[in-house]
């Protein structure tokens, strides 16, 4: 009885009245939902698809980077200010194929890209190295101890490797890293925040390029008009019609390509969608987030719609107070007590900012107010202006 009953129920499903939607509707209003593809997160795929790929990230990357290498740099210690040193000699040629803007712009750039730089010493015996040498981050790997501290690092190229082990003393690698709240040994670059929008600036970008490719014309229907107003095709016409529109007409590589359309079958072109329209603005809102991830007022980028500044010069002064300045007195706090420690004595490698044009304006204010406050003594106000104290007779000021 049981099996007689399932039997029976089988038989009503398999006579149930078949229902059918129109062939002609799926083929005038046919797309496609599915998730947003994104891109690979590691550091290569990062570095050609965010600085060699889009041109926000490059720009970002470079401004940044050289306008931190040009900043003029001052030797200090506790008590005076060095004129000449082995240090400053050091930095201003640090190997025979680099200036100091060269070397502090690759480190710069390493640091931007990968979150990590790497700076080498070679021929490190007494006093300074003879020559520093920045080494790519994604050639590199941290080798962790028992204590989970580094105990060496690893240099891979071209199916060799390199060891250096962190002796006792002033190690012969200087690792800068960004702040990362989940990694104890790699640093966050400014490009995996930005990963979303750079992925949504580069798809933006090729879909206008393929806009081109198709002599800027937008998509339309094929609408099919039968014998005597019939408006619906046939199972095997669907099939071979979709079959031919996804082999020769989808695609960047179709772009353009003329239809060859048979018997009922007529081409209408559609306009610009409103959300074909707001492509641009998606592309430059992507922009925006971009140069916000790297600290770059958009103003100084070109991209359009952003009056955050009232104008140029207060952006270029944001820029370098907010961005440049921080980034440049760390790297360059970190190499100065790196190399100490081969020389032993208490350095600061600090930027000259009196020296930077873009910040001249407000220097000026600084150096009257602080020279106007008569209750403050010349110590005091050296100090307040990032100053040593004043050298004793017969030192070098």
């Amino acid at each position: 009885m049981i099996l007689d009953f399932f039997r029976q129920a089988e038989e009503e499903v398999a006579e149930a009245p078949e229902a059918k939607a129109s062939a002609a509707g799926r083929v005038i209003a046919w797309g496609m939902q599915g998730r947003a593809t994104w891109g690979p997160r590691d550091t290569g795929s990062l570095m050609r698809t965010g600085f060699a790929g889009n041109p926000v990230g490059f720009r970002c990357v470079k401004m940044i980077a050289e306008a931190a290498a040009a900043l003029p740099l001052v030797l200090q210690d506790s008590e005076r200010r060095f004129a000449a040193h082995p240090v400053l000699d050091l930095v201003a040629r640090p190997n025979p194929a680099q200036g100091r803007a060269e070397l502090f712009e690759a480190l710069y750039g390493q640091l931007l890209l990968s979150g990590n730089a790497f700076v080498e010493a070679v021929g490190s015996g007494a006093g300074v190295p003879l020559e520093l040498h920045v080494l790519r981050s994604d050639r590199m790997s941290v080798v962790p101890g028992a204590d989970g501290w580094p105990v060496a690092y690893e240099y891979r190229v071209g199916g060799r490797k390199h060891r250096f082990t962190l002796a006792e003393g002033a190690p012969c690698i200087c690792h800068i890293r960004g702040f990362h709240p989940q990694d104890d040994h790699y640093g966050l670059s400014p490009l995996q925040p930005a990963a979303q929008a750079i992925d949504v600036h580069n798809a933006a970008s090729r879909w206008s390029k393929a806009l081109l490719d198709n002599a800027a014309r937008p998509s339309g229907a094929i609408v099919y008009r039968g014998a005597e107003g019939q408006g619906s095709l046939s199972e095997d016409q669907y099939a071979r019609l979709m079959a031919e529109m996804e082999a020769h007409h989808q695609g960047a590589r179709n772009a353009g390509r003329p239809l060859l359309l048979e018997g009922g079958l007529d081409w209408k072109p559609m306009g610009f969608s409103p959300s074909d329209m707001e492509f641009q603005k998606t592309k430059e809102a992507a922009a925006r987030e971009i140069a916000l991830a790297f600290g770059v007022p958009p103003m100084l980028l070109g991209i359009p719609g952003d009056a955050t500044f009232a104008n140029y010069q207060e952006a270029n002064r944001a820029f370098y107070r907010l961005t440049v300045l921080p980034l440049a007195t760390r790297v360059s706090a970190a190499v100065a007590a790196w190399l100490a420690g081969f020389t032993g004595e208490a350095l600061e490698l600090v930027p000259d900012l009196d020296r930077v044009p873009a910040l001249a304006a407000e220097r000026d204010a600084q150096w009257a107010r602080v020279a106007g406050a008569d209750f403050l003594t010349a110590a005091e106000k050296r100090t307040l202006l990032g100053l040593p104290p004043l050298a004793e007779a017969g030192a070098d000021d």
